[in-house]
């Protein structure tokens, strides 16, 4: 995704282009000058199996990993995350997509859920910017959908991000769920 993105996509004219995917897992990554970035581990930008930052203690037990790790960020952001803490919060089980219909059709515990998923959203997105600063970040898969993201996420990233500012613009991915197939057949072809 993060080099189809880069390429033509959203991050298009962008150095550096972090890209994220919040579906039914969560992982992301990074294109700098449209090169997909790899490492030496081949895991540049595995972010979604690291610990959620500024977690309170007893709230990553909470949450297992299919790593066999507990707390990492994919256990909060995406969807299946986002149905996690509304059951820990109220204690019904929902799916993703109708947890964010809900809150964007006016219900209060559906609000309050996707509120705590921003605020979620915008510490882990915060370590990536205190760490690789991105010139631009892609969201894309199931929970990019909720357009509640691009409306509060920007004004909540300050709080987290060194400094106290945070300018880096959150985008939608341009192709949408094609965009990792996109991306995987470029470098099929490479």
């Amino acid at each position: 995704m993060a080099l189809s993105e880069a390429a033509d996509g959203a991050g298009r004219n962008h150095h550096t282009v972090f890209a994220a995917i919040l579906g039914t897992g969560c992982g992301a990554g990074i294109s700098v000058n449209g090169q997909l970035l790899t490492g030496p581990n081949g895991v540049a930008g595995e972010w979604g199996h690291n610990p959620l930052p500024w977690t309170p203690e007893a709230e990553p037990r909470k949450r297992p990993c299919f790593c066999g790790r507990y707390g990492c960020i994919e256990t909060f952001l995406s969807g299946t995350g986002l149905s996690l803490t509304h059951k820990l919060r109220t204690g019904q089980q929902q799916p993703a997509h109708l947890i964010v219909e809900n809150a964007r059709n006016g219900d209060p515990q559906a609000i309050d859920t996707l509120q705590q998923y921003l605020e979620h959203l915008a510490r882990g997105l915060a370590a990536v910017i205190n760490v690789l600063d991105p010139d631009i970040i892609v969201l894309g898969d199931g929970m990019s959908n909720a357009e509640q993201i691009y409306r509060e996420l920007p004004g909540k990233l300050a709080s987290y991000v060194f400094g106290g500012e945070c300018d880096t613009p959150i985008a939608k991915a341009l192709h949408g769920d094609s965009s990792g197939v996109r991306g995987a057949a470029w470098l099929a072809n490479v």
